[in-house]
């Protein structure tokens, strides 16, 4: 049986890896941020015209996602997250008198978060096409915050090629 394939490819002339991060303050507990615009300026900064872009958060109690951008649905998936891991239930992590890994002076309880984030990811590897995301109509990039107001850090590394023509950063 053969294999039959539906993309295009392409001779590039430049391979490039390029990162940079993208710093959020967040407000409170599930709040959705949609960082979508923010990566597409990025990547249009890496002069990366064919690639991937990994998008990461930098915490254990913040996720990334794609997804669609609906009031009503966020306030969906809020509640769903709630119901799986509910802020006023009983988490070992939380019991401070037992616990002796990782604790900081000002350490507030946040188990609730850490068990949400079981449910979401750290990370998301998107395509990038003709130098922009490769997403479909109603997909949006988010940073979901699980805990409470934070700043936060999402690292963001593209990598491919680019065409090295002009109008394009890279190019010599």
């Amino acid at each position: 049986m053969g294999m039959s394939t539906l993309g295009v490819e392409k001779e590039c002339s430049t391979f490039k890896i390029y990162r940079e991060s993208i710093r959020v303050a967040t407000e409170g507990c599930l709040q959705f941020i949609d960082i979508t615009d923010r990566i597409a300026s990025l990547i249009e900064r890496s002069g990366v015209r064919s690639g991937f872009a990994n998008i990461q958060s930098l915490h254990t109690t913040a996720a990334v996602m794609v997804n669609e951008h609906e009031p009503l649905l966020l306030e969906d998936m809020r509640q769903a997250l709630e119901r799986l891991a509910p802020r006023g239930a009983a988490y070992r992590h939380d019991d401070f008198s037992v616990r002796t890994v990782n604790l900081c002076p000002e350490e507030e309880k946040n188990g609730h978060s850490h068990c949400k984030a079981l449910f979401l990811k750290s990370s998301e590897t998107l395509n990038v096409v003709e130098g922009t995301l490769d997403l479909g109509r109603w997909q949006r990039v988010f940073l979901v915050e699980l805990d409470g107001s934070r700043r936060r850090t999402v690292s963001v590394m593209v990598i491919g090629q680019n065409s090295g023509g002009p109008g394009n950063p890279s190019a010599s």
